[in-house]
Parts: C-alpha cells; structure tokens; sequence
C-alpha cells in the first residue's frame, strides 16, 4: 500500500527503529524510557525512535503493533480488507 509504520536502520548499532505513534502517547511513552525519543528525521509528533534494548521485549512488540494498526487503519476500506486487517476490539 506504499505506506511505513516502522524503520530500521540496520548497519548502524545500536539497533534501533521508529515506530508510529498516537501524539499523547508518543509523549508519555518519550518521558518514562529513556531508550524512546522523537522519531529520528521524521514528524516528531507521530513517530518515536526506540533503541531496542533500552525498553522490555513486550513493550517493543506492543508499539509495533500499534504502529502497524495506526497506519493500515487511515488505508482505504478495500486495502484494509486485502490485507486482512480488523480493528483490535478494546
């Protein structure tokens, strides 16, 4: 679909990835890890850049996930489909 919800650049240690996020949560999640900062050369707002080993694996597998639904969710209806995709029901 053209779209990112996650980077990585990986010849430069220490592995890290920039992730997509809510704004409100970008920033909560930017003050309690110290491992998390504003998306590297991306809209800080929306992204974060989160070194890998500084946050816990479920935390990790947590913001990815977000990150994915928050970018396959603005797609259209018919993408979301072909994709699978279905909202997490809270």
């Amino acid at each position: 679909a053209g779209k990112m919800f996650a980077l990585s650049p990986l010849a430069s240690p220490p592995l890290r990835v920039s992730l997509k996020c809510e704004p409100g949560l970008a920033e909560e999640l930017r003050a309690a890890y110290e491992a998390i900062g504003p998306g590297y050369h991306l809209n800080k707002r929306h992204w974060n850049t989160v070194e890998v080993a500084g946050v816990p694996a479920k935390l990790l597998r947590d913001m990815i996930e977000d990150s994915y639904d928050l970018v396959v969710s603005a797609l259209p209806r018919k993408t979301r489909e072909q994709l699978g995709w279905a909202p997490a029901s809270g």
